[in-house]
């Protein structure tokens, strides 16, 4: 009897701590981790497109004074700024509308002088990423140990490489910082510095590229200018490699003329002077006019001496 009042009672135990520890004992979903988007990353307006592409695997949390910041900025002079803080929330609202995307007003609140240190005091008291586009803010960060996601370091890490002695055409947009230096920009907005480009302001030329540099920034590419190459010289290898091959072409056969012996000099005719001078001819003397007396006496002897015969 003592037994099954013992066994009765530590079932009875047994009973109560699992129904006390059952809620802990049930399977939960994973918690995702959460990243904070700041005013640059709202305004820079990309992170919608990356969270419907499904690049964005977190919860995304604004906080709440990140929306009074976008707020009294919009309410501004500044016509600029007034249209950047709309658009940014307007991203706040399209990423609410978004049913794949979990987006939620983060209203803890956090003591600092900045708008950057309750950025960075926020993340770290909820383990949270940090979404920006801030230079500035991502270094600090950084130092804080405080993970940030960049959407420019993504942009730059996803950009074609260009290698050196790779050739492509180029739109000259402005000057460079050195002499003959002209400026120009891939599609995607890496900078080209150009080489002997500067009188070439807003032509589009052919550049090969020559070094690549990393800063901070992005990378920067260098390049010289495509110049038109001169021909070169025909050697004559090629020249008897292009012509064309010429059939061998048949003679009829005629025959060999008949050579006969030369006469001798004795019967050879003398050659002719090939002088062609010719002397000239003498002129008649002008006829003198007679008169009628000289005419009367020479007709006189005429019929005198016709009578002596």
């Amino acid at each position: 009897m003592l037994e099954i009042i013992q066994s009765i009672a530590i079932i009875a135990i047994g009973a109560v701590v699992v129904t006390k520890q059952w809620p802990n004992l049930r399977p939960t979903k994973n918690k995702q981790k959460v990243a904070l988007l700041d005013s640059c990353a709202l305004i820079d307006g990309r992170v919608v497109e990356l969270a419907k592409a499904g690049f964005i695997p977190y919860e995304l949390a604004v906080p709440e004074f990140i929306v009074a910041e976008l707020q009294l900025l919009a309410d501004g002079n500044d016509s600029q700024k007034r249209e950047r803080a709309r658009f940014g929330l307007e991203v706040v609202q399209l990423l609410q509308h978004e049913p794949e995307i979990s987006v939620h007003i983060e209203r803890t609140k956090v003591e600092a002088r900045t708008t950057d240190d309750k950025l960075v005091k926020l993340a770290k008291l909820i383990n949270a990423d940090l979404f920006t586009t801030d230079f500035n803010l991502n270094q600090v960060a950084s130092i804080e140990g405080v993970r940030v996601l960049n959407v420019n370091e993504l942009s730059h890490a996803l950009r074609p490489v260009a290698l050196p002695g790779e050739g492509f055409d180029v739109l000259v947009m402005q000057p460079g910082s050195n002499r003959d230096q002209g400026v120009g920009y891939m599609e995607d907005g890496t900078m080209i510095v150009i080489d002997g480009a500067k009188r070439d302001i807003g032509k589009t030329i052919k550049v090969r590229i020559t070094r690549t540099h990393q800063t901070i920034a992005g990378k920067m590419l260098f390049a010289a200018k495509i110049h038109d190459e001169p021909a070169r010289p025909e050697k004559p290898a090629d020249r008897l490699r292009k012509a064309p091959a010429v059939r061998e072409q048949r003679v009829p056969m005629t025959k060999p003329p008949v050579r006969t012996a030369p006469a001798p000099r004795s019967q050879q005719p003398k050659p002719q002077p090939t002088n062609n001078y010719r002397k000239p001819t003498p002129q008649a003397a002008p006829r003198r006019l007679r008169s009628k007396t000289d005419r009367e006496t020479s007709l006189l002897n005429a019929i005198d001496e016709m009578a002596k015969d």
